[in-house]
C-alpha cells in the first residue's frame, strides 16, 4: 500500500498541472480576443476624433484592458482552486473502493486510479483509459464510447458487461468536461458485497496489501489498516485456521477463511472466536451458525456435528455420528472418493444432492463441501441444506415426462400392431371360408385366430393407458353395472376372499365405457384378491359426493362438482411407501413373475383418465390398500319420451352390391380388406395414399357408392380427402378405419356426414357388414 500511496501523489499533483494548463490555456487566448475587438473599435474611432481624443481613448482602452485582465485573472484563480479541490477529494474519495475507480477527461485520458486499480492495471501517467482495459474486454473502446454517449444525456451510464475473462459492472459518471468517473466492479466484488456485508471483511491485493476494510473488519481491527502485519501476530495466514490479530484491546482470535475472488486479490472473512472458547476449537461459531454443518475427515469419518446437522441426521445429543456414508446414498460412487477429492483441492464449492437413510421420512439434502487446515490437517466442512421439496419437484416433473412419453409410445406401438393384427386375422378368416372343422388345418387356423385376438386384447391395454382406445359411451347406472358384474367378480375372487357391495341410493349416474369400466373394476378386485394370499374381505363401495371446493390431492385437483366415488378396499399386505407413486406405471409390478404383466393397473389409469376421472391409491404395509376413482356425475336432461322404433334385426345377405374405392397404404390390410369386399360381391378400387385416390376420382363417370379409408395415412390423412372428394361428390358415405382410437380425428368426423368407423383390427365379417350398412 505504501507503494501506492507514494505513486498517488505526483499522479494527483499531475491532475492539478494539467488541470491548471487547461485552464490558464484560455487566457492570452481570451485576453487576444478582447484586444482585437478593443483595437477596432480604437481604429473605427481614430477615423473621427481628433489626436487628444484619441489618447483620452487609449488611456481609457488601457484602463478597461487592465480591468478586465485582473477580473479574469481573479476568476480563473478561483475556478483553478475549486477545480483542484474537487479532483483531490474525487481522488480520496475513491482510494479505498474496493472497484477500480478511474478519473479521466473527456477524451478518455487518464487523470488518477485507485489502489485497487493500481494493483490490478498499473496505469501509466495519460494513459487512455481504453488502451488499459483491452486486456479485460474484447473491444474496449466500443464500449467505453458506448457508455461515454450515454453519459452525454443522464450525466451517468451503467451496464453489465461480460468479457471474455470474467463479467463487470461499468459506472460511469461526468463530472465536468475534464473529470470523468469510471467505476469497474467484477462479479465475485459484488457476491462477496451481498452476501458478506455483516460480517469483517478484508481484500488484499498481490503484494499483501490491504486494498478494502468494510466497516466491521474497522471495528474489528481499531481502524483502517494497509498491510496484513499491522493486523494479525503469527503470520502466515493458514485458511480456514485461527490466528490472533491485534486491536485497541489486545489479542482476539479469529477463524480466517479466504477465496480467490479474481484479478489476482483475494478476500478474507473473519470469524470472531469467544476468549472462552476452547484453544483447540478451529471451528469458532460452529454450534451458533443456524445452518446443519458437519466437520468430516477425508476418510469420511464425521469429527463434528452442530445441533442443526444432528436435527437433520436424525441423531441424538449424545449418538456418536459415525460414518458420512452411514447417513447419506445416492451419490453414485464411493462417498470416500468423493471426500478425498475434495480433500485434494478438486470439486470443492461443487453441490451434489444425496438422500439421508433415515427410517422415519424421506429426506434429500444439497451438500456443499469446503476444505480446511486444521493443526496442519486436511478437513473438510460439509455445508448441508434441505432439497426434499426441490427433489420432489423434480421426481414429479420426471414423473410426468415419462408417463407422457410412454403414452406416445404405447399408442405408437399399438397403430402399428394393430395393422399386423389386421392382416394376420383378415387371412385367418379368409382361410376359415376354405376350410370346414373336419379339415386338419381347421384346428391350427382357429388357435392363430383366437391368439390374435388375445394379441389384439394386450394392444388394447397399450391403449388404454395412452387413452387412446376405441370408447363407446353411455350413460350408466354403477350400481346396476356392479351387481350385473358381480357374479363373475365372485368368481374370480374364489372361496378364502368375501367380497361386499355396498352402493349409495343416491348414487347418480356417470357417462362411460361399460365394458371399460368393468375391466377397471376387474383389475381393481383382482389385485385385491392378490394382495390377500391367506383370505379376507373385498369392500367395493359406491358413494355420492360433493366438493364445495378443488380437491388438491398428490399432483391433481380435483375441480368442485358432484362426482361418483368408487372405492375398492382389501385387507391385505399394502404397498411400500416408495412404490405407491410407481403402481399405475406401464410394466411395473410387485407380483412375481410370470404372476403379472404390470399392465393391470395402467390400463385402469389410462380408462379413468380418458373417462374424464381421477385414481387415488391410499396404502398401509400390512393393513391393506384402498383405489379411489372420482368419476364425474352425468346430468340427465329430462326430455319427453320419444316412442321408440323397434328396428328388426337385418340379416346380412352372402352377396352385396356397389363400388367401393379402399384407400389403404399398409399393403397386407389392404389386400386382405380388398379380398374379403370382392369375395361379398362388391367392386373394389384399391388406391394406396388419397392422392392416389383423388386421381381415381377425377374421372367424373366413375360412380364410387362408399369410401372405405385409413384415418392416419402419409400426405394426406383420410378426413382431408374425403372432404375434398365430397365437394363433388356430397352423398357417397364413408367408413373410416383406424388402429387409434375415434377421437384422434374426432374434430373432422364431426363435419363429415354419412360416416362411421370401424377401429382395427376387424374381421371380415365386421369389415363387411359395415360396408352393407353404410350402403343399405
Amino acid at each position: 500500500m505504501d507503494g501506492g500511496d507514494s505513486r498517488r501523489k505526483p499522479v494527483v499533483e499531475d491532475i492539478i498541472a494539467r488541470r491548471g494548463d487547461n485552464l490558464h490555456s484560455l487566457t492570452p487566448i481570451i485576453g487576444s480576443v478582447i484586444l482585437i475587438v478593443i483595437a477596432a473599435c480604437a481604429l473605427w474611432v481614430s477615423q473621427w476624433a481628433s489626436a487628444h481624443e484619441v489618447q483620452v481613448a487609449a488611456l481609457a482602452v488601457t484602463g478597461a484592458l487592465s480591468c478586465v485582465a485582473l477580473i479574469w485573472l481573479a476568476v480563473d484563480i478561483y475556478q483553478s482552486g475549486r477545480n483542484r479541490r474537487t479532483l483531490r477529494r474525487l481522488a480520496e474519495f475513491t482510494e479505498t473502493e474496493p472497484g477500480f475507480c478511474f478519473i479521466c477527461d473527456d477524451s478518455g485520458r487518464l487523470y488518477h486510479a485507485n489502489a485497487a486499480a493500481r494493483s490490478r492495471f498499473q496505469p501509466a501517467k495519460g494513459e487512455a483509459l481504453a488502451q488499459l482495459l483491452r486486456d479485460v474486454f474484447a473491444s474496449s473502446e466500443g464500449i467505453l464510447y458506448r457508455l461515454w454517449q450515454k453519459s452525454l444525456t443522464t450525466g451517468y451510464a451503467i451496464e453489465d458487461v461480460t468479457s471474455h475473462s470474467e463479467g463487470f459492472r461499468i459506472y460511469v459518471r461526468r463530472f465536468s468536461d475534464d473529470a470523468v468517473l469510471w467505476r469497474l466492479e467484477s462479479e465475485a466484488q459484488r457476491s462477496a458485497g451481498t452476501v458478506r456485508s455483516d460480517l469483517p471483511l478484508m481484500s488484499l491485493g498481490r503484494n499483501g496489501a490491504i486494498l478494502y476494510m468494510n466497516a466491521a473488519a474497522r471495528s474489528l481491527v481499531g481502524g483502517r489498516a494497509k498491510r496484513l502485519e499491522d493486523v494479525f501476530v503469527d503470520l502466515p495466514l493458514r485458511p480456514g485456521g485461527v490466528h490472533h490479530l491485534s486491536n485497541t484491546d489486545g489479542e482476539q482470535r479469529v477463524l480466517v477463511q479466504s477465496s480467490d475472488i479474481g484479478a489476482g486479490r483475494v478476500e478474507l472473512v473473519l470469524s470472531p472466536i469467544a476468549t472462552e472458547t476452547d484453544p483447540e476449537d478451529s471451528v469458532g461459531t460452529f454450534d451458533g451458525l443456524p445452518v446443519p454443518l458437519l466437520k468430516v475427515s477425508p476418510d469420511g469419518a464425521i469429527l463434528r456435528a452442530n445441533p442443526e446437522a444432528r436435527r437433520m441426521l436424525d441423531l441424538g445429543s449424545t449418538t456418536a455420528p459415525g460414518q458420512l456414508a452411514e447417513h447419506m446414498e445416492g451419490l453414485g460412487r464411493a462417498i470416500k472418493d468423493w471426500l478425498q477429492e475434495a480433500a485434494d483441492g478438486r470439486g470443492l464449492h461443487r453441490s451434489e444432492f444425496l438422500r439421508l437413510t433415515r427410517a422415519d421420512r424421506e429426506v434429500f439434502v444439497q451438500v456443499t463441501l469446503n476444505r480446511v487446515i486444521e493443526d496442519g490437517e486436511k478437513r473438510l466442512v460439509a455445508v448441508l441444506n434441505d432439497a426434499t421439496e426441490l427433489k420432489t419437484l423434480e421426481a414429479q416433473f420426471v414423473q410426468s415426462q415419462k408417463m407422457q412419453a410412454i403414452g406416445q409410445l404405447a399408442g405408437g406401438v399399438a397403430h402399428d400392431f394393430n395393422n399386423l393384427l389386421t392382416a394376420i386375422s383378415g387371412h385367418c378368416d379368409l382361410l376359415l371360408l376354405r376350410h370346414d372343422q373336419g379339415d386338419p388345418d381347421y384346428g391350427d387356423l382357429v388357435q392363430i385366430n383366437q391368439n390374435a385376438n388375445r394379441a389384439a386384447a394386450l394392444v388394447g391395454q397399450l391403449l388404454a393407458f395412452s387413452r387412446k382406445q376405441t370408447m363407446q359411451p353411455e350413460v350408466l347406472d354403477l350400481r346396476d353395472t356392479l351387481s350385473d358384474l358381480a357374479h363373475l367378480l365372485n368368481r374370480l375372487v374364489g372361496e378364502k376372499v368375501r367380497l361386499t357391495l355396498r352402493h349409495d341410493p343416491a348414487l347418480p349416474p356417470v357417462r362411460g365405457d361399460r365394458r371399460q369400466l368393468e375391466q377397471v373394476m376387474m383389475n381393481l378386485v383382482v389385485n385385491a384378491r392378490d394382495a390377500m394370499p391367506e383370505g379376507g374381505e373385498i369392500l367395493v363401495e359406491t358413494e355420492r359426493r360433493i366438493l364445495r371446493e378443488p380437491l388438491k390431492r398428490d399432483r391433481a385437483v380435483v375441480a368442485p362438482g358432484t362426482y361418483v366415488s368408487v372405492r375398492v378396499i382389501d385387507e391385505g399386505v399394502g404397498i411400500p411407501a416408495d412404490k405407491l407413486q410407481k403402481v399405475f406405471e406401464p410394466f411395473f409390478t410387485t407380483k412375481r413373475t410370470g404372476e403379472g404383466t404390470g399392465l393391470g393397473l395402467s390400463t385402469v389409469y389410462g380408462i379413468v383418465k380418458q373417462t374424464g376421472g381421477f385414481i387415488f391409491v391410499d396404502s398401509v404395509v400390512g393393513q391393506g390398500t384402498c383405489f379411489t376413482l372420482m368419476l364425474p356425475a352425468h346430468e340427465v336432461v329430462a326430455a319427453k319420451a320419444a316412442p321408440v322404433a323397434i328396428k328388426e334385426e337385418a340379416r346380412l345377405p352372402q352377396k352385396g352390391s356397389g363400388v367401393v374405392l379402399l384407400v389403404e397404404d399398409e399393403a397386407p390390410v389392404r389386400a386382405f380388406a380388398a379380398r374379403a369386399l370382392r369375395l361379398r360381391g362388391y367392386t373394389v378400387i384399391e388406391a394406396e395414399t388419397a392422392e392416389d385416390a383423388l386421381k381415381t376420382l377425377d374421372d367424373e363417370k366413375l360412380a364410387v357408392d362408399v369410401f372405405v379409408t385409413d384415418v392416419v395415412m402419409p400426405g394426406m390423412d383420410g378426413p382431408t380427402w374425403v372432404r375434398k372428394a365430397r365437394e363433388s361428390r356430397p352423398d357417397t358415405r364413408v367408413v373410416f378405419v383406424s388402429g387409434y382410437a375415434e377421437d384422434a380425428f374426432g374434430e373432422g368426423s364431426e363435419a363429415i356426414p354419412n360416416s362411421v368407423f370401424l377401429p382395427k383390427p376387424f374381421s371380415l365379417s365386421e369389415l363387411t357388414e359395415t360396408v352393407h350398412q353404410q350402403l343399405n
